[in-house]
């Protein structure tokens, strides 16, 4: 980008600039308050970036000159991805993982996973910032939480017909996610409950990889339907009651596709001159993201000592079984983050619980003691929401900045953008050293943690091994099938850890209108589905914040 009228470069707003690091500042308190009481209320953490981006439009009229250069879409896009960051980073990264050494009895691990969470989370959002527009992380991936960032962002500075067209997809997704379905009409029969709309399924067809979405569409429904479709004699002895989770398909199906998913990454960085003449060369290149995970591997090994040393684990394991700690512990993270990473690139969703869950599910299997496994699985839940947040935020940036076409301007962004969600994550990192004791004092923890714990103590039935290799053959076929670009076979796994039936519908509902859509307008209305869909996420992302806020106020 360039100032037309003076030919000199267009420089990105600084996050040191006082007004401006003020404002992200008191975001930052906000988000990381905002996601500690939503996780431990609800299970959930609201994606709070529009939140920003609206606070800063906001103030941004406010006829007084220190609010001026609120104006700035680059500006409001820095402060989506701090209060973002701050959300994520204080609920997913760091209190959740703290939680799991308390309910086991553990409070003297907790500071020390506290502090290995925190360097994770740190090394998580970097990595992403390092690989983002490459091969494996392209700028044109559909990252749907960005693109609607952006989108509100630029219909809010521009105007317009767009603007227009935003604001029927963002009543449209407000208004359906008031609508409440019984579970009776959509094949529970007996069922009295009800379930909301999830729009922002709905919105994601209209982005993302169409193959890979509807694997994911396919995925949530048998999961939601399992209990109808698997509990007849037939499936007995393979799947007992109907309950995919017992009989561990689900994760054996993500163990094949996240391995073939790490191969063929491998594959894709280390092939020579693979790539035709003719296709479009990423902005990173393959040997900068080699690099990029050379770090990444020093840094969990570097993680995972650090947290077997100032946890004692020396002292409940011996040196071998110390070593097989690290190295797994390591693999895990590395894992966790990319299987995360490319599901929410492609579907906008990403299953860090799950994910761990099987971490820790293998670390069990492996045979490590009690305190390793508090460690292991928080570890683990550490990765992967900061990285999966930080290419939501990237791809919002990228978008705003005019998709590349200044590329110094645009590494000038991102750095920025880099900057803000790091000074994010250390506030949000005091944020939870200040009060996860009241959290905890009040036994107000992450659902989820209860869910590990029980694990844990539980130990593993016989046999779960041999099923999770018998399934994961197939996970890893059909992701060799659909390949790097399509990655079917790690969201069909994504939407079977997933019980949540009605946003499979709306996923398929989603790509017939989209197939629907780009018949009638062809060519002539390139972009418009794409504005409308990001409204769609904008007004679920919204209603389901205030909606979860409401429902925090009225419990406490």
């Amino acid at each position: 980008m360039t100032n037309p009228t003076k030919g000199v470069p267009q420089r990105h707003p600084s996050l040191f600039e006082p007004a401006t690091l003020l404002l992200i500042a008191v975001l930052c308190v906000f988000g990381a308050i905002i996601g500690m009481q939503l996780l431990v209320s609800l299970g959930i953490t609201a994606n709070t970036s529009l939140i920003g981006a609206l606070a800063a439009m906001a103030l941004a009229r406010v006829p007084l000159a220190i609010f001026a250069r609120y104006r700035s879409i680059h500006v409001q896009n820095l402060a989506q991805s701090a209060i973002s960051s701050a959300t994520f980073g204080a609920a997913n990264s760091l209190l959740l993982p703290v939680g799991i050494p308390w309910l086991l009895g553990r409070p003297d691990l907790v500071l020390p996973m506290l502090a290995g969470a925190f360097f994770a989370m740190l090394l998580d959002a970097y990595l992403l910032y390092r690989m983002f527009d490459s091969r494996v992380f392209p700028a044109t991936g559909a990252w749907p939480p960005g693109v609607a960032a952006a989108e509100a962002i630029k219909a809010g500075d521009e105007g317009g017909r767009k603007a227009v067209l935003m604001g029927v997809g963002f009543g449209t997704g407000v208004v359906a996610s008031f609508i409440k379905i019984p579970l009776a009409w959509i094949g529970f029969a007996g069922s009295t409950a009800v379930t909301g709309i999830p729009m922002s399924a709905f919105g994601v067809a209209f982005i993302g990889n169409i193959w890979a979405l509807l694997m994911f569409g396919i995925g949530l429904l048998l999961r939601g339907y399992s209990g109808q479709l698997f509990s007849g004699p037939a499936f007995a002895n393979i799947i007992p009651k109907g309950d995919l989770m017992a009989a561990y398909i689900p994760h054996g199906f993500m163990i094949g596709a996240g391995l073939v998913a790490l191969l063929q990454v491998a594959l894709l960085l280390f092939r020579r001159d693979g790539a035709k003449a003719t296709e479009p060369r990423a902005g990173v290149s393959d040997a900068e993201v080699r690099r990029a995970l050379g770090l990444g591997t020093v840094g969990y090994l570097a993680i995972a000592i650090f947290i077997a040393l100032v946890g004692g684990l020396m002292s409940d394991m011996s040196i071998g079984m110390l070593i097989l700690f690290v190295l797994y512990a390591a693999f895990a993270a590395y894992v966790h983050e990319l299987i995360v990473g490319l599901a929410a690139m492609h579907s906008g969703w990403f299953p860090a619980f799950a994910v761990a869950l099987i971490t820790l599910i293998i670390g069990m299997l492996i045979g490590f003691p009690m305190p390793a496994l508090a460690l292991l699985v928080g570890f683990s839940a550490a990765t992967g929401p900061a990285f999966a947040d930080m290419g939501y935020d990237l791809k919002a940036g990228y978008l705003l900045r005019g998709n590349g076409a200044d590329p110094a301007f645009e590494l000038d962004g991102r750095r920025q953008q880099l900057f803000a969600a790091m000074f994010a994550f250390v506030v949000a990192g005091a944020v939870v050293l200040f009060s996860y004791q009241s959290f905890f004092d009040q036994n107000l923890v992450a659902p989820v943690n209860k869910v590990y714990a029980a694990t844990i103590k539980a130990g593993v039935a016989p046999g779960v091994a041999w099923q999770l290799f018998l399934w994961a053959i197939p996970g890893a076929i059909l992701q060799l099938i659909g390949g790097p670009k399509r990655q079917i076979g790690v969201l069909f796994a994504t939407g079977l850890l997933i019980s949540f039936p009605m946003a499979g519908w709306a996923v398929l509902a989603g790509i017939l209108c989209r197939v629907i859509w780009e018949k009638l307008r062809g060519a002539s209305g390139e972009g418009d589905m794409e504005v409308f869909a990001a409204g769609v996420i904008a007004g679920d992302a919204i209603f389901s914040f205030f909606d979860s806020v409401s429902k925090n106020f009225w419990k406490r």
